[in-house]
């Protein structure tokens, strides 16, 4: 069962990826380094997966209730 999960969970970050290319590159996604040290802070992207969830979430339950 948790194989099958991560499975899925794996294949739906894969698809997001394919989906929505742009994330990563939002002007809120901060990058900073120098040589081989680099470091990554994907805020804008963060931001932008929680509302698309939150409204995808919101839509389902509202469309399970009824």
């Amino acid at each position: 069962m948790a194989g099958r999960l991560l499975i899925a969970a794996g294949l739906g970050l894969v698809l997001l990826g394919l989906v929505f290319p742009w994330l990563g590159h939002l002007p809120g996604d901060f990058r900073f380094g120098k040589g081989p040290a680099r470091v990554y802070l994907p805020l804008g992207s963060c931001l932008a997966i929680s509302l698309l969830l939150s409204v995808v979430l919101t839509a389902a339950g509202w469309l399970w209730r009824k």
